[in-house]
């Protein structure tokens, strides 16, 4: 679930936030939340990215000042209805949301590419997360 607070800022329940002093408890991060991240089977893939995942790696010096972010995203890839009409309904479903948030995506992209003045965050729970990266001087 995401909620939006007072000062604008999306935020993901559930999501945890950890302090990295080096590359071996990065990895063991990353290698976590790809535990936890949900797979299962489609007509076409046997091991199927069925949720999104997005790393944000936030830059601060000693004194916690702020000094810039890398955010990585993984996409679980888009999927015709052809190739989930042997899985169970929930696999349907899931599909659906995946379809839905890439349009999204694809939607606030175009928008920004055509310099429009309204960029559709809200079209889905994945562009909502990921304003910030499309917003002031992000490259």
């Amino acid at each position: 679930e995401c909620r939006e607070d007072g000062k604008g800022t999306v935020n993901v329940c559930g999501l945890s936030e950890h302090r990295i002093d080096d590359t071996e408890h990065l990895m063991s991060v990353i290698d976590n939340g790809n535990g936890i991240r949900a797979a299962g089977s489609t007509g076409m893939n046997t091991d199927s990215s069925r949720s999104h995942a997005i790393l944000h790696i936030v830059v601060v010096d000693p004194k916690d000042r702020f000094h810039g972010r890398f955010t990585f995203i993984d996409l679980a890839g888009s999927e015709r209805g052809a190739d989930t009409l042997e899985c169970d309904r929930t696999t349907r479903l899931e599909g659906a949301e995946i379809n839905k948030s890439l349009l999204a995506l694809k939607e606030c992209i175009r928008a920004l590419d055509q310099g429009k003045k309204h960029i559709p965050f809200r079209g889905s729970k994945l562009t909502a997360v990921l304003r910030d990266c499309f917003m002031g001087n992000s490259r």
